[in-house]
């Protein structure tokens, strides 16, 4: 599957979001059957929000999820819907794999989210950016510096 713009009646929106949770404690719970649960929980996301997954990838202990949603929900409510509905599917359809978590939750805590930009780098948009403006009539306000270490 590959993205596309979404039109809605007062946006149009490309957004994509590469996310990753592991399942609690880093345990291998992994398997065929909770490969093909994990993929159903996936389509009926699809079916009951606004949500694409372009590419899931699994490893034994975590997943990789390539997502395309809407400006409407942020990445943490993707992340909550995701986590949760596969979460209580695999439980559902897969006891076994609580009973290797020791009844606990299925995903550890934490996660990592980043944004994917399918249409240019940040210096590609600011080169569009700044050609926008009639020849000599655009001029930069203010030009930040990235600082990933901003919010502790």
């Amino acid at each position: 599957m590959e993205s596309r713009y979404i039109h809605k009646s007062h946006n149009v929106s490309v957004l994509m979001y590469h996310l990753v949770c592991a399942a609690k404690y880093r345990r291998v719970v992994m398997s065929k059957h909770v490969d093909e649960v994990l993929r159903q929980a996936c389509a009926e996301i699809e079916k009951r929000w606004e949500v694409r997954f372009l590419e899931i990838g699994l490893d034994r202990d975590h997943a990789h999820f390539l997502i395309q949603s809407v400006p409407t929900y942020s990445p943490s409510r993707i992340v909550q819907m995701v986590k949760s509905v596969i979460a209580r599917e695999v439980f559902a359809q897969a006891p076994e794999v609580k009973r290797q978590l020791w009844g606990g939750a299925f995903w550890g805590e934490g996660y990592f989210v980043n944004t994917v930009g399918q249409h240019g780098s940040e210096s590609v948009i600011a080169a569009y950016v700044a050609r926008q403006g009639e020849g000599a009539s655009y001029q930069v306000l203010h030009k930040g510096q990235m600082d990933l270490g901003l919010f502790p």
